[in-house]
């Protein structure tokens, strides 16, 4: 393996397994969409959410120039990446998810 993202935000002080060939590792964490309580539409949309972000985070992951970066600015840019937000939702989708 050469990289390894957590997104678990409930479990981000325990102790991860070792992971053959010391791959380069990241926190990307999210809250866990399946805490969600109540009606169904609003847990659609957490994971939805969750889902959103974690195709941007990856989105931008996989446009990284990696040949041309040493480990610790891959390392900066894999942090930075776990801190971003999904892309604002357009209306035509926003609107889709209040009639789904």
């Amino acid at each position: 393996m050469d990289f390894v993202f957590t997104v678990c935000d409930n479990a981000v002080t325990e102790t991860c397994p070792v992971w053959p060939g010391a791959p380069m590792s990241a926190h990307w964490g999210l809250p866990d969409p399946a805490d969600v309580v109540g009606a169904a539409a609003g847990q659609w949309v957490a994971f939805r959410d969750a889902f959103r972000t974690l195709e941007n985070r990856i989105r931008i992951f996989t446009r990284l120039p990696l040949a041309s970066l040493d480990r610790i600015r891959l390392k900066e840019r894999l942090d930075a990446i776990g801190k971003t937000a999904p892309p604002a939702q357009s209306a035509s989708a926003a609107q889709g998810t209040q009639e789904a």
